[in-house]
């Protein structure tokens, strides 16, 4: 058959996905602060692309609920507010728990080593205060989980909701407060490599669960505390 005229759809896509991660990053890990207006016009400029994938971007970051947009108007990065981060905490503990439930028989000794090394990773950015690095550290470790369940459709749900509570986290992996997961880490991990799923799902939904959303007003200084441990 003759060949389709313009770019690769799949070239395209992935220049769509690209641009999404890079944005919501930037939200994540506060380069773009709460309030702050995004052009697509000067962040098109920022990522040298055009503006359609960025448009698309916002549009999805909107459905996350990182950014509030206004077909017209701006858009704006959201405040953190309790109440929707305490939602998608919910949803991103249960989805991690049946990921360890369907992951578990399928785990390898390589598995679960790299589950170990990925939590000494993290006890070592947490006392280094390295909040970035302990966030890229955990979702590692728990990413053979997800990976290994070979659940599509969890993954997707993890990929919108996520993001809203990792914004939460680096608040919490700031500190040495957040040095409690470094412990439900190793307890996740000896469980999985003893072949108790249960056991180790529900304490992957304890250490997704364990951080709190406090008030709910929607205000900057609304944010989820960090846990006792």
């Amino acid at each position: 058959m003759p060949i389709p005229p313009g770019d690769p759809g799949l070239d395209r896509g992935l220049l769509r996905d690209d641009v999404y991660r890079r944005l919501r990053d930037a939200i994540v890990d506060g380069t773009f602060t709460p309030g702050e207006q995004l052009k697509d016009l000067e962040l098109a400029a920022w990522l040298g692309v055009s503006r359609t994938p960025v448009r698309e971007a916002l549009l999805r970051l909107a459905h996350s609920g990182l950014v509030l947009a206004q077909p017209g108007r701006s858009t704006v990065v959201s405040t953190l507010d309790a109440r929707e981060v305490r939602d998608a905490r919910d949803v991103v503990a249960a989805m991690h728990e049946l990921a360890v439930r369907e992951a578990v028989a399928r785990l390898t000794d390589a598995d679960v080593a790299a589950m170990r090394e990925a939590n000494r990773r993290f006890a070592d950015a947490l006392a280094a205060g390295d909040a970035e690095a302990a966030l890229r550290a955990d979702d590692e470790l728990h990413g053979v989980l997800v990976t290994l369940s070979g659940n599509r459709a969890l993954a997707t749900v993890l990929e919108q909701f996520t993001p809203t509570v990792r914004r939460a986290e680096r608040l919490r992996f700031g500190s040495l407060r957040g040095a409690a997961s470094v412990e439900r880490h190793e307890e996740l991990v000896r469980l999985c490599a003893a072949g108790d799923a249960r056991g180790a799902a529900a304490v992957a939904y304890d250490t997704w669960h364990s951080l709190p959303a406090v008030g709910g007003t929607g205000d900057e200084e609304d944010v989820p505390a960090a846990p006792e441990g």
